[in-house]
């Protein structure tokens, strides 16, 4: 379809196809990327949040999501679906953020004092828990980064396992290793995570 007239649908408040949008904003159309980015946010999101957590930097790597995949545009040819484009990059930029920040870690704290900042930090976040969601975002956070990147994308997401496999460029095999592995791990995360609650509250009771 030519450019115009993928404006026109545009303007008229109809709804383009993902493939019209990418082609409209590859000759610089900002309304029709601006499209891509009001259907793909909250998708591209979740992502991230459930890679990172909820920190400052999360809302930082979801807009960094969308400058690369505006800076590609003229690049990208549509052979993998654009959402499953856009998790990529999210996935690919939220381990960069968490290798840097064990980076930043390590350099800022002896290992003595970082050990114990990790675990006050752990137990701030398990007693502000509240919820079961609340629950199982603290215990992904203490998964292996990339045991979560597995998790999210295909029990969170839905992705497919070759899916799964294609975005983080692995074998199905592995994929479904670490999915495994995974669960068990998140059972006996989730296991003493609930006994710690108990007892919390236990001691409440006598305070």
């Amino acid at each position: 379809m030519h450019k115009k007239a993928i404006a026109n649908k545009i303007i008229k408040n109809s709804e383009p196809t993902d493939a019209e949008c990418i082609l409209a904003a590859q000759t610089g159309d900002d309304r029709a990327f601006g499209m891509l980015v009001s259907r793909y946010q909250k998708k591209v999101a979740k992502v991230v949040f459930g890679m990172l957590g909820n920190i400052d930097t999360a809302e930082d790597i979801g807009q960094e999501v969308f400058i690369r995949f505006y800076k590609s545009l003229d690049s990208f040819r549509g052979e993998a679906q654009l959402g499953t484009y856009l998790t990529r990059i999210a996935i690919n930029l939220s381990l960069n953020e968490i290798k840097r920040r064990k980076r930043r870690n390590f350099f800022s704290f002896s290992a003595k004092n970082d050990k114990a900042d990790i675990e006050f930090s752990e137990a701030v976040d398990e007693n502000r828990a509240g919820d079961i969601k609340d629950l199982v975002n603290h215990a992904l956070k203490k998964l292996n980064p990339d045991f979560r990147s597995v998790v999210i994308l295909r029990l969170i997401e839905g992705y497919s396992t070759k899916e799964t496999a294609d975005i983080l460029k692995l074998k199905t095999g592995t994929v479904l290793s670490r999915l495994a592995r995974a669960q068990e791990k998140l059972k006996v995360i989730l296991k003493n995570m609930a006994f710690l609650f108990l007892f919390l509250h236990i001691l409440n009771l006598f305070c």
